[in-house]
Protein backbone atom coordinates (compact mmCIF):
# COMPACT_ATOMS: atom_id res chain seq x y z
CA UNK A 1 0.00 0.00 0.00
CA UNK A 2 1.46 3.36 -1.08
CA UNK A 3 0.67 6.73 0.45
CA UNK A 4 -0.08 9.11 -2.47
CA UNK A 5 0.82 12.07 -0.25
CA UNK A 6 4.38 10.80 0.27
CA UNK A 7 5.49 11.11 -3.37
CA UNK A 8 5.55 14.91 -3.57
CA UNK A 9 7.80 17.31 -1.68
CA UNK A 10 6.97 20.85 -0.54
CA UNK A 11 9.44 22.12 -3.14
CA UNK A 12 7.59 20.28 -5.92
CA UNK A 13 4.25 21.58 -4.72
CA UNK A 14 5.48 25.19 -4.65
CA UNK A 15 6.32 24.92 -8.35
CA UNK A 16 2.66 24.36 -9.20
CA UNK A 17 0.72 27.27 -10.64
CA UNK A 18 -2.84 26.36 -9.58
CA UNK A 19 -4.93 28.51 -7.26
CA UNK A 20 -3.81 26.60 -4.15
CA UNK A 21 -0.19 27.59 -4.72
CA UNK A 22 -0.58 31.07 -6.20
CA UNK A 23 -3.22 32.74 -4.01
CA UNK A 24 -0.98 33.42 -1.00
CA UNK A 25 2.71 34.18 -0.39
CA UNK A 26 5.09 31.26 0.03
CA UNK A 27 5.17 31.54 3.82
CA UNK A 28 1.45 30.63 3.98
CA UNK A 29 0.37 26.98 4.28
CA UNK A 30 -2.65 26.68 1.94
CA UNK A 31 -5.50 24.49 3.21
CA UNK A 32 -8.43 26.48 1.82
CA UNK A 33 -9.28 24.81 -1.46
CA UNK A 34 -10.17 21.32 -2.68
CA UNK A 35 -6.87 20.40 -4.30
CA UNK A 36 -4.81 17.41 -3.22
CA UNK A 37 -1.06 17.24 -2.68
CA UNK A 38 -0.55 14.19 -4.90
CA UNK A 39 1.01 13.10 -8.17
CA UNK A 40 -1.34 12.03 -10.93
CA UNK A 41 -2.34 8.39 -10.87
CA UNK A 42 -0.18 6.52 -13.38
CA UNK A 43 -3.12 5.43 -15.61
CA UNK A 44 -4.21 9.06 -15.93
CA UNK A 45 -0.73 10.33 -16.72
CA UNK A 46 -0.17 7.57 -19.28
CA UNK A 47 -3.48 8.28 -21.03
CA UNK A 48 -2.69 12.00 -21.27
CA UNK A 49 0.87 11.38 -22.45
CA UNK A 50 -0.44 9.06 -25.17
CA UNK A 51 -2.93 11.70 -26.29
CA UNK A 52 -0.13 14.26 -26.57
CA UNK A 53 2.06 11.83 -28.53
CA UNK A 54 -0.82 11.33 -30.96
CA UNK A 55 -1.61 15.07 -31.06
CA UNK A 56 -5.10 13.95 -30.03
CA UNK A 57 -6.26 17.46 -29.19
CA UNK A 58 -9.63 17.63 -30.93
CA UNK A 59 -13.16 17.50 -29.65
CA UNK A 60 -14.42 14.75 -27.31
CA UNK A 61 -16.58 12.00 -28.79
CA UNK A 62 -18.37 8.84 -27.78
CA UNK A 63 -19.80 7.37 -24.59
CA UNK A 64 -16.57 6.06 -23.07
CA UNK A 65 -16.72 8.36 -20.05
CA UNK A 66 -20.33 7.43 -19.24
CA UNK A 67 -19.58 3.73 -19.72
CA UNK A 68 -16.56 3.98 -17.42
CA UNK A 69 -18.52 5.77 -14.69
CA UNK A 70 -21.42 3.31 -14.91
CA UNK A 71 -19.04 0.36 -14.61
CA UNK A 72 -17.23 2.05 -11.70
CA UNK A 73 -20.58 2.63 -9.96
CA UNK A 74 -21.50 -0.99 -10.44
CA UNK A 75 -18.26 -2.17 -8.85
CA UNK A 76 -18.14 0.31 -5.98
CA UNK A 77 -21.78 0.99 -5.15
CA UNK A 78 -23.83 -1.77 -6.78
CA UNK A 79 -25.48 0.85 -9.01
CA UNK A 80 -25.16 1.57 -12.70
CA UNK A 81 -27.02 3.39 -15.46
CA UNK A 82 -27.49 3.47 -19.24
CA UNK A 83 -25.48 5.92 -21.32
CA UNK A 84 -28.78 7.20 -22.74
CA UNK A 85 -29.49 8.65 -19.30
CA UNK A 86 -26.47 10.95 -19.48
CA UNK A 87 -25.09 14.10 -21.00
CA UNK A 88 -21.54 15.42 -20.75
CA UNK A 89 -21.19 18.81 -19.08
CA UNK A 90 -18.14 20.99 -18.51
CA UNK A 91 -18.10 20.48 -14.74
CA UNK A 92 -20.41 19.65 -11.89
CA UNK A 93 -21.58 23.19 -11.14
CA UNK A 94 -22.29 23.88 -14.80
CA UNK A 95 -24.34 20.70 -14.80
CA UNK A 96 -26.16 21.72 -11.62
CA UNK A 97 -27.28 24.98 -13.21
CA UNK A 98 -28.41 23.24 -16.40
CA UNK A 99 -30.39 20.66 -14.42
CA UNK A 100 -32.08 23.43 -12.44
CA UNK A 101 -32.97 25.18 -15.70
CA UNK A 102 -34.65 21.99 -16.89
CA UNK A 103 -37.01 21.70 -13.92
CA UNK A 104 -37.47 25.26 -12.59
CA UNK A 105 -38.06 28.72 -14.02
CA UNK A 106 -36.71 32.16 -13.18
CA UNK A 107 -37.75 33.18 -9.69
CA UNK A 108 -38.47 29.62 -8.58
CA UNK A 109 -37.02 28.30 -5.33
CA UNK A 110 -34.02 26.03 -4.83
CA UNK A 111 -33.63 24.49 -1.37
CA UNK A 112 -30.12 24.03 0.06
CA UNK A 113 -28.74 22.74 3.38
CA UNK A 114 -26.31 25.25 4.86
CA UNK A 115 -23.58 25.25 5.86
CA UNK A 116 -23.00 24.02 2.32
CA UNK A 117 -20.55 24.35 -0.57
CA UNK A 118 -20.58 28.11 -1.02
CA UNK A 119 -20.71 28.26 -4.87
CA UNK A 120 -24.25 26.86 -4.57
CA UNK A 121 -25.44 30.32 -3.56
CA UNK A 122 -23.78 32.25 -6.36
CA UNK A 123 -24.56 29.80 -9.15
CA UNK A 124 -28.23 29.43 -8.16
CA UNK A 125 -28.77 33.16 -7.84
CA UNK A 126 -26.94 33.91 -11.10
CA UNK A 127 -29.31 31.46 -12.81
CA UNK A 128 -32.22 33.61 -11.63
CA UNK A 129 -33.49 31.22 -8.96
CA UNK A 130 -33.94 32.07 -5.29
CA UNK A 131 -32.37 30.23 -2.39
CA UNK A 132 -34.49 28.71 0.38
CA UNK A 133 -32.35 27.51 3.28
CA UNK A 134 -33.00 24.32 5.24
CA UNK A 135 -30.10 24.39 7.70
CA UNK A 136 -28.50 21.18 8.88
CA UNK A 137 -29.16 19.96 12.40
CA UNK A 138 -26.72 20.31 15.28
CA UNK A 139 -25.36 16.88 14.35
CA UNK A 140 -24.36 18.14 10.90
CA UNK A 141 -27.01 16.04 9.16
CA UNK A 142 -30.29 16.80 7.39
CA UNK A 143 -33.02 18.01 9.75
CA UNK A 144 -36.13 16.55 8.12
CA UNK A 145 -38.64 18.75 9.91
CA UNK A 146 -36.75 21.79 8.66
CA UNK A 147 -36.41 20.28 5.18
CA UNK A 148 -40.14 19.56 4.93
CA UNK A 149 -40.97 23.13 5.95
CA UNK A 150 -38.57 24.41 3.28
CA UNK A 151 -40.15 22.15 0.64
CA UNK A 152 -43.61 23.34 1.63
CA UNK A 153 -42.53 26.97 1.33
CA UNK A 154 -40.60 26.44 -1.91
CA UNK A 155 -43.51 24.71 -3.63
CA UNK A 156 -46.20 27.09 -2.36
CA UNK A 157 -48.55 28.81 -4.78
CA UNK A 158 -47.93 26.11 -7.36
CA UNK A 159 -44.36 27.17 -8.07
CA UNK A 160 -41.84 24.69 -9.41
CA UNK A 161 -39.10 23.95 -6.93
CA UNK A 162 -35.86 22.00 -6.68
CA UNK A 163 -33.61 20.71 -3.94
CA UNK A 164 -29.86 20.97 -4.46
CA UNK A 165 -28.51 18.05 -2.42
CA UNK A 166 -24.82 17.74 -1.56
CA UNK A 167 -24.04 14.00 -1.28
CA UNK A 168 -21.59 13.53 0.45
CA UNK A 169 -22.00 16.86 2.16
CA UNK A 170 -19.44 19.62 1.74
CA UNK A 171 -18.15 20.96 4.16
CA UNK A 172 -19.22 18.62 6.99
CA UNK A 173 -18.22 15.37 5.28
CA UNK A 174 -21.52 13.69 6.25
CA UNK A 175 -22.40 10.72 4.02
CA UNK A 176 -26.15 10.42 3.73
CA UNK A 177 -27.55 6.99 4.54
CA UNK A 178 -30.01 5.09 2.37
CA UNK A 179 -32.74 5.72 4.96
CA UNK A 180 -32.03 9.46 4.88
CA UNK A 181 -32.08 9.59 1.08
CA UNK A 182 -35.30 7.59 0.93
CA UNK A 183 -36.86 10.12 3.28
CA UNK A 184 -35.61 12.93 1.03
CA UNK A 185 -37.18 11.23 -1.99
CA UNK A 186 -40.47 10.69 -0.17
CA UNK A 187 -40.69 14.34 0.80
CA UNK A 188 -39.63 15.50 -2.65
CA UNK A 189 -42.31 13.39 -4.34
CA UNK A 190 -44.93 14.58 -1.85
CA UNK A 191 -44.25 18.25 -2.50
CA UNK A 192 -43.41 17.98 -6.21
CA UNK A 193 -39.79 19.04 -5.65
CA UNK A 194 -37.16 17.84 -8.12
CA UNK A 195 -33.83 16.78 -6.61
CA UNK A 196 -30.47 17.65 -8.16
CA UNK A 197 -27.61 15.88 -6.38
CA UNK A 198 -24.02 17.12 -6.46
CA UNK A 199 -22.17 13.81 -5.98
CA UNK A 200 -18.67 14.87 -6.95
CA UNK A 201 -17.19 13.53 -3.69
CA UNK A 202 -18.85 10.12 -4.11
CA UNK A 203 -15.64 8.10 -4.71
CA UNK A 204 -14.08 9.62 -1.57
CA UNK A 205 -16.08 7.50 0.86
CA UNK A 206 -14.22 4.72 2.69
CA UNK A 207 -15.66 1.26 3.20
CA UNK A 208 -16.90 2.11 6.70
CA UNK A 209 -19.44 4.67 5.41
CA UNK A 210 -20.91 3.31 2.19
CA UNK A 211 -21.94 5.87 -0.43
CA UNK A 212 -25.54 5.59 -1.68
CA UNK A 213 -26.18 7.19 -5.10
CA UNK A 214 -29.25 9.39 -4.91
CA UNK A 215 -30.66 7.96 -8.14
CA UNK A 216 -30.78 4.53 -6.53
CA UNK A 217 -33.71 5.81 -4.43
CA UNK A 218 -35.33 8.39 -6.74
CA UNK A 219 -35.76 7.84 -10.48
CA UNK A 220 -37.05 11.41 -10.98
CA UNK A 221 -33.83 13.00 -9.80
CA UNK A 222 -30.56 14.12 -11.37
CA UNK A 223 -26.99 13.40 -10.35
CA UNK A 224 -23.88 15.33 -11.30
CA UNK A 225 -20.72 13.22 -11.08
CA UNK A 226 -17.07 13.51 -12.00
CA UNK A 227 -13.70 11.94 -11.27
CA UNK A 228 -12.39 15.42 -10.52
CA UNK A 229 -12.18 15.40 -6.73
CA UNK A 230 -11.11 11.78 -6.24
CA UNK A 231 -8.23 11.89 -8.73
CA UNK A 232 -7.33 15.61 -8.44
CA UNK A 233 -8.43 16.53 -11.97
CA UNK A 234 -10.05 19.94 -11.46
CA UNK A 235 -7.91 21.42 -14.23
CA UNK A 236 -9.17 18.81 -16.71
CA UNK A 237 -12.80 19.76 -17.14
CA UNK A 238 -15.29 16.91 -17.61
CA UNK A 239 -18.43 15.82 -15.76
CA UNK A 240 -21.65 13.94 -16.42
CA UNK A 241 -25.29 14.75 -15.82
CA UNK A 242 -27.22 11.57 -15.12
CA UNK A 243 -30.99 11.51 -15.11
CA UNK A 244 -33.05 8.93 -13.28
CA UNK A 245 -35.21 6.61 -15.36
CA UNK A 246 -38.11 9.08 -15.26
CA UNK A 247 -35.86 12.08 -15.95
CA UNK A 248 -34.35 10.87 -19.22
CA UNK A 249 -36.69 13.04 -21.29
CA UNK A 250 -35.55 16.03 -19.25
CA UNK A 251 -31.90 15.24 -19.98
CA UNK A 252 -32.73 15.01 -23.70
CA UNK A 253 -34.07 18.57 -23.57
CA UNK A 254 -30.62 19.92 -22.78
CA UNK A 255 -29.40 22.34 -25.46
CA UNK A 256 -26.69 20.79 -27.62
CA UNK A 257 -24.17 23.46 -26.68
CA UNK A 258 -24.18 22.33 -23.03
CA UNK A 259 -22.15 19.23 -23.96
CA UNK A 260 -19.58 21.29 -25.85
CA UNK A 261 -17.85 22.65 -22.74
CA UNK A 262 -16.33 19.29 -21.86
CA UNK A 263 -12.58 19.10 -22.45
CA UNK A 264 -11.25 16.28 -24.63
CA UNK A 265 -8.22 15.92 -22.35
CA UNK A 266 -10.63 15.98 -19.41
CA UNK A 267 -12.70 13.17 -20.86
CA UNK A 268 -9.56 11.12 -21.52
CA UNK A 269 -8.26 11.68 -17.99
CA UNK A 270 -11.52 10.99 -16.17
CA UNK A 271 -12.21 7.87 -18.22
CA UNK A 272 -8.74 6.50 -17.48
CA UNK A 273 -9.17 7.22 -13.78
CA UNK A 274 -12.49 5.40 -13.58
CA UNK A 275 -11.37 2.43 -15.67
CA UNK A 276 -7.87 1.88 -14.31
CA UNK A 277 -7.37 4.11 -11.27
CA UNK A 278 -9.07 2.14 -8.50
CA UNK A 279 -5.87 0.74 -6.93
CA UNK A 280 -4.55 4.30 -6.65
CA UNK A 281 -7.91 5.42 -5.21
CA UNK A 282 -7.86 2.66 -2.60
CA UNK A 283 -4.40 3.79 -1.47
CA UNK A 284 -5.68 7.36 -1.30
CA UNK A 285 -8.68 6.37 0.81
CA UNK A 286 -6.43 4.53 3.27
CA UNK A 287 -4.16 7.57 3.55
CA UNK A 288 -7.15 9.89 4.06
CA UNK A 289 -8.50 7.64 6.78
CA UNK A 290 -5.16 7.88 8.59
CA UNK A 291 -5.19 11.67 8.14
CA UNK A 292 -8.68 11.96 9.65
CA UNK A 293 -7.47 10.18 12.76
CA UNK A 294 -4.25 12.18 12.85
CA UNK A 295 -6.04 15.52 12.72
CA UNK A 296 -8.43 14.41 15.45
CA UNK A 297 -5.55 13.32 17.68
CA UNK A 298 -3.57 16.52 17.12
CA UNK A 299 -6.56 18.74 17.85
CA UNK A 300 -7.46 16.76 20.99
CA UNK A 301 -3.90 17.12 22.27
CA UNK A 302 -3.12 20.70 21.24
CA UNK A 303 -6.42 22.50 20.59
CA UNK A 304 -9.17 20.73 22.52
CA UNK A 305 -11.35 23.85 22.31
CA UNK A 306 -11.73 23.32 18.55
CA UNK A 307 -14.73 21.20 17.68
CA UNK A 308 -13.98 18.46 15.17
CA UNK A 309 -16.19 15.64 13.92
CA UNK A 310 -14.18 13.31 11.70
CA UNK A 311 -15.75 13.45 8.22
CA UNK A 312 -17.33 10.22 6.98
CA UNK A 313 -16.36 11.09 3.43
CA UNK A 314 -14.55 13.75 1.35
CA UNK A 315 -11.10 15.06 2.25
CA UNK A 316 -12.41 18.17 3.98
CA UNK A 317 -12.30 19.15 7.65
CA UNK A 318 -14.92 21.37 9.25
CA UNK A 319 -13.55 22.98 12.39
CA UNK A 320 -15.72 24.70 14.99
CA UNK A 321 -13.69 27.58 16.43
CA UNK A 322 -16.46 29.27 18.41
CA UNK A 323 -14.95 28.31 21.77
CA UNK A 324 -11.69 30.06 20.95
CA UNK A 325 -11.12 33.56 22.31
CA UNK A 326 -10.23 35.37 19.13
CA UNK A 327 -11.23 38.53 17.34
CA UNK A 328 -13.15 38.50 14.08
CA UNK A 329 -13.34 35.78 11.45
CA UNK A 330 -11.33 32.68 12.47
CA UNK A 331 -9.96 32.20 8.95
CA UNK A 332 -8.62 35.77 8.95
CA UNK A 333 -7.16 35.29 12.42
CA UNK A 334 -5.28 32.10 11.52
CA UNK A 335 -4.05 33.57 8.24
CA UNK A 336 -2.72 36.76 9.81
CA UNK A 337 -1.22 35.26 12.96
CA UNK A 338 -0.41 31.69 11.97
CA UNK A 339 0.14 31.94 8.20
CA UNK A 340 -2.24 29.08 7.48
CA UNK A 341 -5.09 29.65 5.02
CA UNK A 342 -8.53 28.13 5.58
CA UNK A 343 -11.84 28.77 3.84
CA UNK A 344 -13.95 31.05 6.08
CA UNK A 345 -17.04 29.35 7.47
CA UNK A 346 -19.33 32.35 6.95
CA UNK A 347 -19.15 31.77 3.17
CA UNK A 348 -21.01 28.47 3.62
CA UNK A 349 -24.21 30.13 4.83
CA UNK A 350 -26.26 29.71 8.00
CA UNK A 351 -24.36 27.74 10.62
CA UNK A 352 -20.97 28.54 9.15
CA UNK A 353 -19.99 31.54 11.27
CA UNK A 354 -17.18 30.69 13.68
CA UNK A 355 -15.99 27.74 11.60
CA UNK A 356 -13.25 27.14 9.05
CA UNK A 357 -12.99 24.53 6.34
CA UNK A 358 -9.64 22.91 5.67
CA UNK A 359 -8.33 19.92 3.76
CA UNK A 360 -6.68 16.70 4.91
CA UNK A 361 -5.54 15.78 1.39
CA UNK A 362 -1.91 16.40 2.29
CA UNK A 363 1.01 14.73 4.00
CA UNK A 364 1.00 13.97 7.72
CA UNK A 365 3.74 16.57 8.08
CA UNK A 366 1.59 19.21 6.43
CA UNK A 367 -1.39 18.43 8.66
CA UNK A 368 0.80 18.63 11.78
CA UNK A 369 2.24 21.91 10.50
CA UNK A 370 -1.25 23.31 10.04
CA UNK A 371 -2.25 22.52 13.62
CA UNK A 372 1.06 23.91 14.91
CA UNK A 373 0.41 27.16 13.04
CA UNK A 374 -3.03 27.41 14.63
CA UNK A 375 -1.42 26.99 18.05
CA UNK A 376 1.15 29.64 17.19
CA UNK A 377 -1.61 32.05 16.15
CA UNK A 378 -3.39 31.62 19.47
CA UNK A 379 -0.19 32.23 21.42
CA UNK A 380 0.83 35.32 19.46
Amino acid sequence: MADPFSTVTPEMLRRRTSVKWRTYPEDVLPAFVAEMDVDLADPVREALEEAVRLSDTGYPAGDGYAEALSAFGGRRWGWSFETAQTSPVADVMTGVVEALRLVTGRGDAVVVNPPVYFPFFGFVEHAGRRIVEAPLGADGRIDFAVLEAAFRHAASAGSRAAYLLCNPHNPTGAVHTRAELEQVAQLAHGYGVRVVADEIHAPLVPAGASFVPYLSVDDRGFSLMSASKAWNLAGLKAALMIGGAQAVDDVRRLPEHVAHGTSHFGTIAHTAALRHGEPWLDDLLAALDANRRLLGDLLAQQLPQVGYRAPEGTYLSWLDCRELIIEGEPADFFLERGRVAFAPGRKFGTGGVGHVRGTIAASAESIADGVARMVTALRA
